[in-house]
């Protein structure tokens, strides 16, 4: 059988916190946290994949600026939110959650969407402004790999509880 690695001096410290301890004794902050978490991932993914799959060419009777600026405020509102309710979440559980690999590629998934989004928007927001219509082949590379990305987010959130 195999033992965990020994937590992280800092994951343990913040699983025994009153913060962590209050979370884990509430009836109802764990599972609000939970339900928050959904919600803030429904809204981040849900917007970010209409706007990519837009930007894949589906649906080009919308344009791409008009949509990005429809839904640019529900993936603000969702990132917000599941960063805010992973944070309580993981307090409850830092010292299993910190050392957990599926865990920690969900982090580095996440990293490297939210990089994946400013660069995306760095580099194709005025091409977009401008209405340039199909979008140009790595713009819409970056739409598939940002797809890809916070679907293995959402993946690797539901996957930790199994493995």
């Amino acid at each position: 059988m195999e033992h965990p690695a020994r937590a992280p001096d800092w994951a343990a410290a913040l699983q025994e916190s009153n913060f962590a301890f209050a979370i884990r004794d509430s009836t109802w902050i764990y599972p609000t946290a939970n339900l928050s978490h959904i919600l803030g991932l429904a809204l981040l993914v849900g917007s970010i994949l209409i706007l990519d799959l837009r930007v894949l060419g589906i649906g080009r009777w919308v344009a791409v600026e008009a949509l990005s600026r429809l839904t640019t405020p529900f993936s603000i509102i969702g990132i917000c939110l599941s960063l805010a309710s992973g944070a309580v979440l993981f307090s409850a559980d830092a010292a299993a959650l910190a050392g957990h690999p599926i865990f920690r590629l969900k982090m580095a998934i996440l990293a490297a969407a939210l990089a994946n989004a400013l660069l995306f928007r760095w580099l194709w927001q005025r091409q977009i402004a401008g209405g340039t219509d199909p979008v140009p082949a790595p713009a819409r590379l970056q739409a598939v790999l940002s797809g890809l990305a916070w679907l293995s987010v959402a993946s690797c959130g539901r996957l930790i509880a199994y493995f």
